[in-house]
């Protein structure tokens, strides 16, 4: 069976640290046996074909172990499938066509979150900023960007993000990832 998923690397590529050069990352992938590789951005985001049958988690913790072996430090890595990509892309509950790309992201998260991860947040004090859950995901509606966001620093903290694997993109890259996963 062939499956066409997307890798999304957390943390690399900023600020000089954990560096890992897309075209490098498309040779790990390729070397773990996935084809049509492509990367998007530098920050962290592949597509590729598997034919292996492996699950998500599977794929995430092979290309994290060879990324580790290959430059020497550990990446938390995502890997979703399109289907799902798309499906986070369409549930989208605020007016993604009527606002900047820079003011909408989506945290995906390694496993499903509950509204009790988040109960000790006050999200009016964060107005108008706000969040949304999906399926393994995390809307956030930042007017001012993410830069300024202070609900996205409160919901970065350790309290939130405890025990999961979370990385967050912007809506273009949002919808880039959902197009490159396409059968």
């Amino acid at each position: 069976m062939t499956t066409r998923y997307a890798a999304l690397l957390r943390g690399i590529n900023v600020g000089g640290h954990k560096k890992v050069p897309m075209a490098q990352l498309r040779t790990l992938l390729t070397e773990l046996g996935h084809s049509d590789v492509t990367t998007y951005l530098q920050s962290g985001n592949a597509a590729f074909t598997s034919t292996s049958g492996a699950g998500e988690d599977t794929l995430a913790a092979e290309l994290g172990a060879a990324i580790e072996q290959h430059f020497g430090f550990r990446v938390d890595c995502l890997v979703c499938g399109g289907p799902y990509l798309r499906a986070v892309a369409d549930a989208c509950p605020f007016p993604a066509a009527g606002l900047e790309p820079r003011q909408l992201h989506v945290t995906y998260f390694s496993e499903a979150v509950t509204p009790d991860r988040f109960a000790r947040l006050d999200q009016a004090a964060f107005l108008p900023e706000e969040f949304r859950l999906g399926d393994r995901a995390l809307y956030l509606y930042a007017p001012e960007g993410l830069g300024r966001s202070k609900l996205a620093e409160a919901l970065a903290r350790p309290a939130f993000t405890k025990d999961i694997t979370a990385t967050t993109r912007n809506w273009n890259t949002v919808v880039k990832l959902a197009e490159l996963t396409r059968d």
